[in-house]
């Protein structure tokens, strides 16, 4: 079971790396929303861009925090299903759901995502508004580049599930599945 410690380590590190970019993100986000404040209210100054950048930073953040969320158990769920359940039911749940339900939306999430970035592209879409950010296209490769973070989280929520049901590791008495946090 050596193998599936480390595979298992290995994607908690990938999104554990989701969730520090996600942080400093929300740094620049934070920055910039003050940035763009300060220049309304003491100059009296407007940058669409800067407004635009806001949503496309927070994007971002939402992103790239999902797969972080999904490996420290910070995600929303059932709990009436799943508190206070004995550690194999709980990691038969996790289990079935990275991979009955996670791993498809994401594929589903990636090839429609995909089509979508790419006539952004084609059309050469940018803001609409003068003084907006052009390239459109990027933030919405956002969403088929992280819809990949979002699968790796899901395999790494069945090989944790799969760690607690050969008795390599517990839900309990951890602040996040996987000993991240």
């Amino acid at each position: 079971m050596r193998w599936l410690i480390a595979v298992d380590n290995g994607l908690g590190a990938i999104s554990k790396a989701c969730g520090w970019l996600a942080s400093v993100a929300f740094i620049l986000m934070m920055l910039n929303v003050f940035y763009d404040v300060l220049a309304r209210y003491a100059f009296n100054e407007v940058s669409i861009g800067m407004q635009e950048m806001e949503w496309h930073l927070y994007s971002f953040v939402f992103l790239m925090g999902i797969p972080y969320a999904m490996r420290t158990d910070g995600h929303v769920r059932v709990d009436v299903w799943y508190a206070g359940r004995r550690e194999a039911f709980k990691a038969w749940i996790n289990l079935i759901g990275a991979l009955l339900f996670a791993l498809p939306i994401a594929a589903l999430i990636a090839w429609l995502g995909w089509d979508y970035m790419i006539d952004s592209y084609q059309m050469g879409e940018g803001s609409g508004d003068p003084g907006g950010l052009p390239y459109r296209f990027i933030i919405k490769g956002l969403i088929p580049f992280s819809s990949f973070f979002l699968a790796v989280a899901s395999l790494g929520m069945a090989t944790f599930a799969l760690r607690v049901l050969a008795k390599e590791s517990t839900y309990e008495g951890q602040t996040g599945a996987g000993g991240l946090a």
